[in-house]
């Protein structure tokens, strides 16, 4: 195998690719996919004219990749956006690959990203961005997974706990990003609590209720997002949040906690909230220790900092804060709160326009850019 003559016709094949109309992330997938396939084929059955087998193969990789990407988003389009309670009889095709590609000799971390990637739809951008990686390493991770799974057989499926942290990345990736595909995650974890009695599973599944329940009010009719605190709590599905809190509280009662009981557990002490100063803000951070010693996640001690300085004081949120990394995602936003909360309203619209240039998506984007004005606005009175 000459892996020099390989690496040479990449770029003219995927020029081809692009030319015969397909996006250039999905050519540089399908030159991908072919570049394995002719690791695997040549050394026994070597082509007489290797550029026009790496595109005839890419080609195909490409047709087929966007054959099965339209039927993923056929069957999202009969989904209903609010997915109806009750469990569901069977297991389909979907969740059946999800276990596929939570291969065992892949690590978790590539079975979650290879995953997202293959049957969730996500951009290698967006996976990157839920890791909390560059664009870039996360590419190079998703490609030595395709590398490894290549010769494979699938016929040891993956564990439940790399798929339950498959379905919730989707979730995540549908409730806050550019694609809508949590209602998708919803229904395929409520198949998984049908077919595996597990307390995470059912964690799980209460925590997407207790989330989706909340979603039609974190924007205004602007588009804007809609702090928590801010939230009309009339527009909350009550429905979804009882049976959250049911799924809960059964899960909890088998005295078996893990990540996602917790997350649940925060989540159903918001929605049992009447109002946002009525918040149980003592247990929420009793919530959070529990969270961060299974996790040990810098994440969960970031949102514990804002626990702590609603239940303690903005003093004891930034002490909280203080120990974290200040490189952590969103951990200048959470700064420029917790300041604004103590009276520094220079620190905080200053904090809130350094978050707004690091925000993620526009919509967050946006409304820390508008916080930073507020508080220019009231410094300037």
């Amino acid at each position: 195998m000459n892996e020099v003559l390989l690496r040479s016709l990449t770029p003219s094949v995927l020029g081809i690719l692009v030319r015969r109309g397909a996006d250039f992330a999905a050519a540089e997938d399908a030159v991908q996919d072919a570049l394995v396939e002719a690791v695997r084929v040549w050394p026994a059955d070597p082509p007489r004219d290797a550029k026009g087998w790496l595109v005839t193969v890419a080609w195909r990789k490409f047709l087929d990749a966007t054959r099965a990407d339209t039927a993923r988003r056929r069957r999202e389009d009969l989904v209903d956006e609010e997915p109806a309670p009750g469990p569901a009889p069977t297991l389909d095709d979907t969740l059946q690959l999800y276990f596929l590609c939570a291969h065992p000799s892949l690590t978790p971390s590539s079975a979650v990203a290879l995953t997202l990637r293959a049957v969730g739809g996500l951009t290698t951008r967006q996976i990157a961005q839920a890791y909390l990686v560059p664009e870039a390493t996360m590419a190079q991770r998703i490609s030595r997974a395709k590398r490894t799974v290549s010769d494979v057989r699938f016929d040891q499926p993956g564990d439940v706990a790399t798929v339950l942290r498959v379905l919730y990345l989707v979730f995540n990736e549908g409730y806050s990003g550019d694609i809508d595909l949590a209602a998708e995650a919803i229904r395929l974890t409520r198949q998984l609590a049908a077919a595996i009695d597990h307390p995470e599973v059912a964690g799980l599944l209460a925590l997407m209720l207790l989330h989706h329940a909340r979603r039609a009010a974190r924007t205004a009719p602007d588009g804007s997002l809609v702090p928590l605190a801010e939230q009309d709590r009339g527009r909350w599905d009550t429905k979804s949040i009882a049976e959250g809190v049911e799924i809960l509280q059964a899960a909890l009662a088998r005295d078996r906690l893990g990540e996602f009981q917790a997350q649940a557990a925060i989540a159903a002490l918001h929605a049992d909230a009447p109002t946002a100063e009525e918040t149980d803000w003592v247990q929420i951070v009793e919530w959070y220790d529990e969270l961060a010693r299974l996790t040990d996640s810098p994440v969960v001690r970031l949102n514990r900092a804002v626990a702590v300085g609603e239940a303690d004081g903005p003093r004891a949120g930034l002490a909280a804060l203080a120990v974290l990394d200040d490189a952590l995602p969103r951990h200048a936003a959470v700064a420029a709160y917790l300041h604004e909360r103590d009276g520094d309203l220079a620190t905080a619209a200053r904090l809130y326009a350094e978050a707004a240039q690091k925000a993620p998506n526009l919509a967050e984007r946006a409304h820390l850019t508008r916080q930073a004005a507020r508080l220019n606005a009231r410094r300037r009175r």
